[in-house]
């Protein structure tokens, strides 16, 4: 299956979920990839921002405040129910299209930046994707991407062990092996950016830790993510609820309280020639 088939369906059954676990992540600070993504971008009053692959809008109504009263946010999307959500964020300086980020529909050099908070790891052509980004910014605008590098911890290996065993396989997209192969690598996505035309090019590497009060709270959470979503909807409910409850005992087994996660992002910055 392609990417374009495959995750915008996925993203937009499970966009509510999606959006009510980021949007929680960021308030509590948690999300540090996508909030360097805020600090380096350097959004002022009168500018006007393109959030690509936008999500629910979670960075898009951030941006939206920071550029306000008189600038905007454009973020695009190809999932319909991410979509959907964002329209309800109620930014009234934040507008949202359906457009696929290697094709944008605007015209040169009409933004003064561009974002993007983990979506680059889903395109089939991440070259495509940044040149693009590239050609709608300004000389001088700045683009600023967060993608996820690593996600480990020994909660989360035994997490993804009971899903394997009670889960399907994930549903893969046959044409982003080289973009993922891109996004976990430093250098190679250090190259691609600079590739594509951007100057001052840097990656940096950010570590994110994760605050789960229960088992209960980490499993009940990763329904939201959309692989182990994807899964869980190829079985029928008297299984899923044997997998919830044996994932939140074993887990609770090990981690009786509180305890944390911890994954990686990379942050690719560049600045538009």
């Amino acid at each position: 299956m392609k990417s374009k088939d495959l995750f915008p369906a996925i993203f937009s059954r499970h966009a509510e979920a999606y959006d009510r676990r980021l949007e929680g992540a960021m308030t509590r600070g948690e999300a540090r990839g996508r909030q360097r993504v805020i600090d380096l971008v350097e959004a002022r009053p009168g500018m006007r921002i393109v959030d690509l692959a936008c999500g629910p809008g979670n960075l898009s109504r951030r941006l939206a405040a920071l550029v306000a009263p008189d600038g905007e946010v454009i973020g695009v999307d190809l999932a319909p129910g991410m979509l959907e959500r964002a329209r309800t964020s109620g930014a009234t300086n934040a507008h949202f299209e359906l457009m696929d980020i290697e094709d944008l529909k605007f015209d040169d050099s009409s933004f003064d930046a561009a974002v993007c908070g983990h979506g680059l790891q889903f395109v089939p052509h991440i070259d495509r994707a940044l040149s693009e980004a590239r050609r709608v910014l300004r000389s001088g605008s700045h683009f600023v991407a967060s993608v996820p590098a690593a996600r480990g911890g020994s909660v989360m290996t035994l997490l993804d062990s009971i899903v394997d065993r009670w889960l399907p396989p994930a549903p893969e997209a046959e044409d982003r092996a080289a973009t993922r192969a891109v996004v976990f690598d430093a250098e190679l996505l250090h190259h691609a950016a600079t590739q594509a035309g951007f100057t001052s090019v840097h990656v940096e590497e950010i570590e994110e830790s994760v605050r789960w009060e229960s088992a209960e709270q980490l499993v009940g959470m990763c329904s939201s993510w959309w692989d182990c979503a994807a899964r869980l909807e190829k079985v029928e409910e008297g299984r899923r609820q044997s997998f919830v409850e044996d994932a939140a005992a074993t887990i609770r087994a090990q981690h009786p309280g509180a305890f944390e996660t911890r994954n990686r992002n990379h942050i690719v910055f560049g600045v538009a020639p």
